[in-house]
Parts: structure tokens; sequence; C-alpha cells
């Protein structure tokens, strides 16, 4: 008879102790709110979801850092459904309304219309709720506000809170995080950083006590790969970017065919290069050659770049659609459709395309006139759909937009061409996804992607419970090599750093609240003056060591006839005086002639007195002057240095209260805040209406306001003049708009003339206290949303303009939101308050009508 060997259990293994404490904990676990939680899901949860629900219970805050697609919402889920256990309110925030939206109707499906609210600047649906879905801006507005509705507060959700990054609105997160009331948990959810850990304790120091869940798992693996191609007449090749190990698995090092391959495909085309050349040389029949780009020695002749229909129809033909193909142009992404229609590619049935156009007419029936959809190129749109692709990008209008979303989620379109936006948070995953090329343009010029941009694209692939397998293709282009692509796709690639900064806006709404020296204080505790004080500590060691090497010089250089440290001072102060003092003059502009002739003298002057105190100087007759120099010349070179490190220093701490010690100095020459010193200074009623004023031309609004700018613009003159608060040109700018309505003498192009002087001495005052220059104003849409305010159509508007229906409809919209601001702010407007606010009102209805006034709320 044979012998069983069995293997004991690790719960054999454990002690009795052991086992009890074990079965104690499950005992606790399945009665916690988190194990209810658990019973409603379909699915086990991932263990840093279990640990970040269980620090949520026990009354932490909690930030998660994790993939795209790894289930961060599960943990904001389970916030909500906390909230609604303990009768509390909880709000959850994101960056950008699409996310708003998106979320408002996941929440609503799950606790009903009732129990959630939604705002988002320009929609409001049922603000008092239970559970409310926000743009972080609204709830940094209720902050200031006081808002009655905080009261009942508890939960705050913080989705994608990496975007406290964004040069221009990253800075609100901060806000939020800093004047939140201390009984508010928050939950804040963001990608893969590699300073995460930085960033928690941060929040630590403001919110206290806060638990730090990072999971660099993802959910579906994800593998890289290239896409190339010999030429048009031969098949696209996909190798892999790092070789493979005996299971299969992709390693870390990268692929030696895929080198290999490129420089085949190298040599074939110098090759074919020369080929070229030597025929053009036969059919001139002389030696001269050409004399172009071609016969530069140091000219490449570059590989063939893959068409983007020839990848599409790759991936489709190897199965690993559907995909999101970036391309970080708006109109490379419309173009790609065309060329894939035009190229004969068909990825859908004929049953998706009849479920797909049933969809679309269904999405737009009732929402936007005929008129406006021919303007917009539906029928085209809807035709790319029914083949399966689609463009996704921020010149589109919010409700194509959300069609291509539906589609592509419930898969019926296969492919989206689309810019870096869609990367942010809304919920498109894919089996595949391309990037085109491995820069971008920045609005300056080509930039290489940073591995945090990368990773953010390449997030998207691999659909969890559907994939086995996500797939990262870059596609082969000029430049490209392996070294880079896999120096952009490690794991923890990017760190998180501050754009906060004081303004106009924020100042006025501290000092409101608090005084000088409090709200100060607050601004010391911001994530930017956090990083500004750790990396400070290393440059208190170089300071030290620093004046350490400085006593040993002026040990050294000990002189018997005088103080010979003051005589090398008095030496570097008479070279900075000939050489930089000088040197600055010349470069310096002077009103008039004779004051330029002054400063030189005064300079002379003082040359002249440093050069007597060197020559009369006691040390100078020493007869071992020489030997001293040496070490004095030593000194100097690390006196020079300490001082440099200093200036460093100083500017590095405490540089955000700085920043609004002179914000508060222009602030208080324009009259915003008043008192003698910063121990009384108080706001003024000016200083009441800019605490209401959203808008980086905030101070800017209120001058122009408290002038009288707008006194006599009828609504639609008002809207159309401060569109230039709004606008920005996306390439350059010139600012003027095609024409003046009602001449360049009537009313509209008076005020235009007053706003633009009153931002120029505003600006102006910004650099006299040492500030930067205020951003410009842009008169660019000036007659489009004059039109439009007087009621003509989109199409009539928008012919003969590049403005795109999106970009129109985004401009409009932040225009509404100004007007109505204006509106809210009746009381603080002045003597012809009234008259403004009203017009103001009457403008904003104007203006928020037809395609401008689409939600994508049901």
């Amino acid at each position: 008879m044979s012998r069983h060997h069995h293997h004991r259990s690790d719960n054999e293994q454990s002690s009795p102790s052991e086992r009890y404490a074990a079965f104690k904990q499950r005992q606790r676990h399945d009665a916690s709110i988190a194990a209810q939680f658990e019973r409603t899901l379909p699915f086990e949860l991932d263990s840093f979801q279990s640990k970040a629900n269980q620090a949520l219970e026990q009354g932490d805050n909690v930030l998660v850092a994790a993939p795209t697609g790894a289930g961060k919402t599960v943990i904001a889920d389970f916030a909500v459904f906390l909230a609604q256990q303990h009768n509390v309110k909880a709000f959850y925030t994101t960056p950008i309304k699409a996310l708003s939206n998106q979320k408002y109707h996941d929440l609503v499906n799950a606790y009903g219309e009732d129990k959630v609210g939604l705002l988002t600047g320009d929609i409001s649906i049922n603000s008092e709720a239970d559970i409310v879905v926000m743009t972080t801006e609204v709830l940094r507005n209720m902050l200031y506000e006081h808002s009655t509705t905080l009261d009942a507060l508890r939960y705050v959700i913080l989705d994608e809170v990496h975007y406290l990054a964004d040069r221009f609105r990253g800075p609100v997160w901060e806000e939020v995080i800093i004047h939140l009331p201390q009984r508010v948990r928050i939950v804040a959810l963001s990608a893969t950083v590699s300073n995460v850990e930085d960033f928690g304790h941060w929040i630590s120091s403001v919110r206290g006590e806060t638990k730090l869940i990072v999971s660099e798992k993802r959910p579906v693996p994800l593998e890289q790969h290239v896409m190339l191609q010999q030429n048009d007449r031969t098949e696209p090749e996909i190798i892999d970017l790092y070789r493979r190990d005996d299971s299969g698995a992709q390693t870390s090092v990268v692929n030696t065919e895929l080198a290999r391959r490129l420089s085949q495909l190298d040599h074939q085309a110098s090759r074919r290069r020369g080929e070229e050349r030597s025929g053009k040389f036969k059919r001139r029949g002389h030696a001269g050659g050409d004399r172009g780009r071609g016969s530069s020695p140091s000219y490449k002749p570059e590989r063939h770049t893959p068409r983007r229909w020839a990848v599409v129809d790759e991936l489709n033909y190897l199965d690993m659609l559907p995909g999101i193909y970036f391309i970080f142009s708006r109109n490379g992404c419309d173009q790609a459709v065309e060329q894939c229609i035009n190229a004969g590619l068909e990825l859908t049935s004929d049953d998706e395309a009849h479920r797909i156009r049933r969809i679309v007419d269904e999405m737009v029936e009732g929402q936007l006139s005929q008129d406006d959809l021919k303007t917009l190129g539906f029928s085209r749109f809807r035709f790319a759909l029914e083949e399966g692709f689609a463009s996704h990008h921020a010149g589109m209008v919010a409700l194509f937009r959300q069609i291509v979303e539906r589609l592509f989620e419930e898969g019926l379109v296969k492919m989206v061409f689309a810019t870096e936006t869609l990367a942010l948070g809304i919920n498109m995953p894919a089996r595949c996804v391309v990037v085109e090329k491995l820069e971008k343009y920045d609005g300056t010029g080509h930039v290489p992607l940073t591995p945090g941009e990368f990773t953010q694209l390449t997030g998207r692939a691999g659909r969890r419970g559907i994939d086995t397998i996500g797939h990262a293709v870059v596609v082969d282009h000029r430049g490209f090599v392996p070294a880079t692509a896999a120096a952009l796709s490690s794991k923890r690639v990017y760190p998180l750093h501050s754009s906060f900064h004081p303004t106009f806006n924020m100042a006025v709404n501290l000092l409101n609240s608090s005084d000088y020296a409090t709200a100060r204080t607050t601004l010391d505790h911001s994530f930017a003056q956090w990083e500004a004080n750790a990396s400070a500590w290393q440059l208190e060691s170089q300071m030290a060591s620093l004046e350490q090497a400085l006593k040993g010089y002026e040990q050294a250089f000990v002189c018997e006839h005088g103080d010979f440290k003051e005589f090398m001072t008095i030496r570097m102060n008479l070279s900075s005086a000939e050489k930089n003092e000088r040197n600055r003059l010349k470069h310096q502009l002077f009103r008039t002639d004779a004051d330029r002739s002054e400063a030189f003298r005064a300079l002379d002057r003082k040359i002249g007195k440093l050069r007597t105190l060197e020559q009369q100087h006691p040390c100078k007759q020493c007869p071992d002057l020489q030997r001293h120099l040496r070490w004095g010349h030593r000194w100097a070179r690390e006196m020079r240095e300490l001082e440099h490190v200093r200036n460093r220093y100083d500017s590095r701490t405490g540089s955000v209260a700085r920043q609004f010690d002179r914000i508060c100095d222009v602030l208080t020459e324009l009259g915003y805040l008043s008192g003698q010193d910063q121990q009384d200074v108080i706001l003024t009623e000016h200083g009441q209406l800019l605490r209401r004023l959203y808008s980086e031309q905030d101070v800017v609004l209120a001058q122009a306001i408290q002038a009288g700018v707008f006194d006599l613009l009828p609504p639609a003159g008002l809207a159309a003049v401060l569109s230039s608060l709004v606008y920005e040109a996306r390439r350059g700018s010139g600012g003027e708009p095609r024409y003046y309505p009602g001449s360049m003498h009537g009313p509209i192009a008076v005020a235009a003339r007053e706003l633009k002087t009153i931002h120029a001495e505003v600006s102006d005052c910004c650099e006299a206290h040492g500030m930067n220059p205020l951003p410009g104003i842009d008169f660019g849409i000036l007659d489009i949303m004059y039109e439009w305010a007087d009621g003509r159509s989109l199409s009539e508007v928008l012919r003969g303009t590049e403005l795109t229906g999106g970009d129109f409809v985004r401009n409009a919209k932040r225009l509404a939101d100004m007007l109505q601001q204006i509106a809210v702010a009746e009381p603080y407007l002045g003597k012809d308050g009234a008259s403004l606010a009203s017009r103001a009102r009457e403008a904003a209805e104007l203006v928020n009508r037809g395609v401008v006034a689409y939600s994508g709320i049901e």
C-alpha cells in the first residue's frame, strides 16, 4: 500500500494563537463597511485596492499611485459608498468636464439621479446632493466663498491628482488640498510617478495621516513593438522592441533583431539614394552632380516611414484592434481618417455599421440643428464611423467626441486617431496603442516625449478582463532609434513637480479670511514650497563647506600690517565695479543722454574711491603681500561662490511667500488692498470685486470695470470685447479681428483700445514690482463672438475663419462663464453696477446657446 505524503497547509503550520488572531482579523474585516462594499462587486479586489479601502475606513487620507487601467476608481467608489453609509457628503473632482460628465453618469447608474449632482462651471444639476461630481476649479471657488454646502462634506476624491503639475491649471489642486477643512478626508488618485513618496509626505504635512498605496503592476501586461516597412510595395513588419526569454515573455533587453533589421533598411535606403543620384548624373551628362541636400556627405538617407493606413491594415490583419493611434496634430488625426477611407479600408461588418448609424442618430437627435451639423461635417464624420474610424481631439465639439467615446467603448469603432488629450482619464481602453512619433510640437518647437507622457499614452493598451496582453506600437519614423523607445518605457518614470504660484485672485481670497501673516504661512504649506525647501538642505550643506574653507584661508593670510580680509573685500568690490557694473550700464536704457552720462560719472567716482582705499590700505605695504594674495585669490573665489549659493538658497526658502508679497504690493498700488503695513492689510471694495473674478486676466478685468470701459457696450458688444480676455490663439497670435463691429471709431473699438491700455499699465506695474509681465490679450475672435451673440448661425460665424467647431465652443463657454461671474458680482461693480450686471447676464445667454449650450447631460 503506497504512502501518501500530505503537505500541511499554512493554517496547520501556524500556532493556535496565530490561527485565532487570523480568525478574529477575518471576523473584523467581514463586519467592516469595506467588506460590505466588496460584496457588491462582481470581481475580487486587488491587494492595493483592499489596503486603500481599509485605510479610508480607519479615517486616513489615501494617496493611490497605480498605472492607467489598474482600477484606482474602485477606491474612489468606496469613498462614495462610505459617505453614503455615514450619511455625509462626498465630492468627486476631475480635471476636465468630459471626465466629470462620464463619472456623473456612472454614479447616477449606481445611486440614482436624486442622490447625485454635477457642477462644471456651465452646468449645475442637483448641486446640494449627497454626491456631487465637479471640476476642481468649482471646489476651489466653493472653498473661497465658504459655501454652506461644505458643512456636511467628509470625503473628496481628487481624480488624476498628478494634473497639479499642469502649468496652467495645476495650482488649483494645491489650493484645494491646503484649504479643505481638516475634517475632510481626501482620496488622491495618481499615475505612477517617481517621487510619489515626497508627494505623500507633503499631503501628510498639510492634511494629517495619509496612507500611501503604490501598485506598479499593470492589470494587463504590456508588450512593446516597432512597426517597420521597406517601401510601399511591401507589407509592414512588426518587430518586438525587447528580446523574449525562454517562456516567451518580453525582457528589458533591446531586441538585436530589431537593430539588425533597421540597419538593413538603412543600407537599402543608402543604396537607393546612390542609384537615384547616379541616374541624375547620367541624365545631366556631366560630372557636376547634384548640388542639393543629397550631395552633402553628412546627409543620411531616411528609411521609408509606414503609411498610416498600412499600419492600421496590418494591425487589423494581426487581430490587434481596437486601437488608439496617437498623432500629435489635430489635422494629422483628420487626415489619417481620410487616408484610411481613401485606401479602401473597412473595419466593420454590415451589422456593426447599422448599429453605429442607429446609435449616432439617436445621440444627435434634437441636440444640434441641421445647419450646425452640416457646418461641422457631420455626414463625413458619420460615414467614417460606419467604416470603423474616428478622430478624437479638442478641435471637435463635445457631442462628436462623446459619440466616438461611446462607440469605441462598445467595440464598434476599431481605430481612433487621437491627440494626447485622450490619454487623460477618459475610459477608452484598447487592445493596442500606436505612437506615431516620439516627439511632439509644444507650441514653440518640436520636443521629445517625456517618459511620463509615453507611459500615459501607452497605458491605454490592454483591456482588463478582455485582453491577456496589451500592445504598444511605435511607428518607425525619421531619427528613430530603439534605445529612445526603451528609455521611455521604464516603470516609475517621471517626477511630479508643483506648478503652484500665488495669483491676484488667490491673494485677495486668502486675505479676505485671514491676516497677512497667516496668508503667508498658508502659502508656505504649498507643495511648491515643500519641494523648494527639500532641495535647500543640499545648499545648506554647500554653504557650510564653503564657510569652513573661507575660515581656513583667512587663517592662512593673516597679516601683521592690517586686516587682509578687509583688503581683499575692497579689491573684489573694485573688480566688480570696473567690469560688471560698467558692463551693466552699457546695456541699460536711460530716458536721456544726460541721465546716462551722470550714471557713468557716478560709477567713475565710486571706482576712484575704491582705488584710493586699496592704495592706502596698510596691507599694501606688507613684504609678504604676494604670498598673502595667493591665499586671498582662493578666498575671493570661494566668497563669490558662497554669495552665489546664498542667493540660490534665499530664492528657494520662502520663495512662494515672497511672490505673494510682490502680488500684494501690486494690489496695494492699484487700490485692491489698503493698510499702512503688513499687519493691518485689508481688502477694499475693489478687492471684494476681484475675489469674484476667476481669470488669468482677473486684475485687468477688474480695472476695466472700475474705469467704465464697458459702460457704453450693448450685450453683444460686451461679449465681443471680453472675448479678448479668454481667447488664446493656437499658433502665434495676430491679436486683431477681421473687423471691429460699428467701425474703428465705434464703442466696441474704443473699448478694445482702452482695454489694451489698461492691460499695458497693469503689466508695467507687475514688472516694476519684480514680477513677470502679464500674458498678452488677443482680440482675434472679437468679430466672431459679436456675430454669434448677435444671433448668427454657426456656419455664418465660422465661414472664412480657421477656428474649429471645438475651439469656438470652448472659447464661447469660457466667455459665458466670465460674463456670469460679472453678473454675480453685481453688488461690487460700482455705481452703474446694475446696468453692467444686467448686460453681462443677457450677453451670457446670447453666447450660451445652440452648440455652445450642449452639455452631454441628459
